[in-house]
Order: structure tokens, then sequence, then C-alpha cells
């Protein structure tokens, strides 16, 4: 296990999948823990790395579900704060290759209120990096709270975010405004084909990597489904393929990417710090890696990311 410990800040959101019913006047739904920031939590507790997870846990029945899910895979909840709103609710359908439309109900819900006051007395003695990003870096009132607590982190650990765009509830445009304050906080940039198009529509990737490098990012990574992802670190760039598997659905795929790309970093040493000494090579391994755990994600259903003992990921260099 990693001496380091990723702190990752952000929702955990009750994703429901309609499921057939036993007549046709009624809708039958399976509900499971996701939200970006909680699934790259529990991806990474599952790696072996220590995973901390800063959120606003309600008391409803989702939050006790969220509580449960996040503990039994090994996330510390020390810092979770106890709040007193609903749970963020997507509901989610299902095309013909296992890609999800989400619909959101999340109007003052726990994830999006944090006060300056909750994230205060954090301890970041032993945070090798903090994680966030998706809907907690843009849903008010909590966002700018969320900002600057990546800005007081960054002098001791280094920042990781994935904005996750959500354009149901947040125009991109909202996205686009901060994206560049973002890159400045930023170390390690991780976003999906589908954010960079709503970002930066019609943009090669290597454009759109070297837009985010003037403007801060060190790493960028783009997963791009199919076809694996591109890598560039100030600017050198490498592709990786993805692994092939059978895709039950892609929920979470990318949130078990970033744990991956993560989790290979910290266990060997490169994180904490600005990547002075990180390598293209390094990054290669890491994406490698992360590709693998994004597979496994994809060949069961819902966000389920794999745990470290499992004989798919024993075989690649990110099992330590």
């Amino acid at each position: 296990m990693s001496p380091h410990q990723i702190t990752v800040l952000g929702e955990c959101v009750a994703d429901a999948f309609t499921e057939p019913a036993s007549t046709r006047n009624e809708l039958a739904l399976r509900v499971l823990p996701g939200g970006g920031p909680a699934n790259t939590a529990v991806s990474l507790a599952r790696l072996g790395t220590r995973a901390r997870f800063l959120a606003r846990l309600s008391g409803d029945v989702f939050g006790r579900l969220f509580r449960t899910h996040l503990e039994a895979s090994g996330v510390d909840l020390s810092c979770a704060v106890a709040a007193a709103e609903p749970s963020t609710l997507a509901v989610a359908e299902l095309d013909a290759q296992g890609q999800a439309a989400f619909s959101f109900h999340a109007q003052n819900t726990a994830d999006w209120q944090w006060t300056p006051g909750e994230l205060a007395g954090v301890d970041l003695s032993e945070t090798a990096c903090v994680h966030t990003g998706s809907l907690a870096l843009v849903a008010e009132p909590g966002a700018a709270v969320v900002e600057d607590f990546l800005a007081a982190a960054a002098p001791r650990a280094t920042i990781s975010i994935d904005p996750n765009v959500r354009p149901l509830l947040v125009h991109p445009d909202v996205y686009r405004a901060r994206l560049a304050h973002w890159c400045a906080l930023a170390d390690i940039l991780r976003l999906s084909e589908d954010d960079l198009e709503l970002l930066l529509p019609g943009t090669p990737p290597e454009q759109a990597c070297d837009t985010w490098h003037a403007a801060g990012a060190r790493l960028v990574v783009i997963t791009l489904g199919a076809d694996g992802a591109l890598a560039s670190l100030d600017g050198e760039r490498l592709r990786v393929p993805a692994v092939t598997t059978q895709v039950v659905d892609t929920v979470g795929a990318g949130d078990s990417f970033t744990a991956g790309l993560l989790h290979h970093l910290t266990a060997r040493g490169s994180l904490g710090g600005r990547l002075t000494d990180l390598g293209l090579d390094e990054v290669a391994e890491a994406c490698r890696f992360a590709t693998r755990v994004a597979a496994l994600t994809c060949s069961v259903a819902g966000p389920n990311p794999p745990w470290r003992n499992q004989p798919a990921l024993l075989a690649t260099a990110g099992d330590s």
C-alpha cells in the first residue's frame, strides 16, 4: 500500500437504472451509489491507495447507502460532513452500447452546500494529491469554496481535476468560463472526449492539450473511449490503446481511469508536488494501467471498479 494519501472532494450521487417492470404502468429502478468523485475515491481505495473522501452525505436512505458502500470499499470518511439536505439522484437510461443518458434531480441537495468552515480544519499533512471535479466545481453555492480549498492545498499537494461536464445540470459555458482558472490550479487535468467536445467544440485533442498547458496544467490526459487515451506532459505526447473488453455499460469508466492513473503515480512516489520529476515513460505506464482499470469497470454493471487482487490487475505494473 502506498504511504501517501489521496484526498478526493466532491459529490456522491444515487444512480438509478431503469429495469423491466412487472406491469406497463410502473417503472422499476435499481439504485447504485455513484457520482464521479465518489467513484474515484472507491476505485482508489480498492486499488490499495489510502483514499479519503470529503463529501456532504445526507442522512436519508441514499446517504446511508453511500456510507455503507464507501466504507465497505475502504474509503476514509472521517472528514465527511453529516448533511441535513437530501441526496442527489440521477436516473440513467442505457442504450444498446451501454452508454448512459442521465436525468438529474439535484436542486438544493447536500452535495453543493459547502461552507468555508466545513473544509477549514481538514489536515492535508499526509495528502500527496487532492482530486476533485464534476459538479462540485460548478454547482453553487459550494463551487467557490471548493476552488478556495484547492488553492490552499496546492502548496503542499498535487492537484488533480476532472471537469466531467454535465450539460443537463450546468451549461457548458459555466465550465468554459472557469476552465483556465482550474488549469492554473491543477497539475493534472483528466477529461473525456465528450468533455472536450463540450468545452472546445471541434478542437483536435492535441490542440486542446496545448491550450490547457498554456493555462497551467502540466499533465493533460484525454480518454477516447475505444480509441484509448491521449496523454500530454508539457507538450510531449503519447497514445495508449484501449483494452478490449465485453462492455456491460460505461458508467464510472472515466472515474476508474482517473483512479488508476493517480494510484500508479502515487505508488511510484510521483505525486506530492508539481510533477517536476515525472517522465513520459512513467505517464505511459500509468495510462496503460488506468485503461485496464477502466475496462474492468466497463465489464460489470454500474460504477463497480475492480479490487487490486483481481488477476487481471495483478499482471500489470500498477498493482503495487
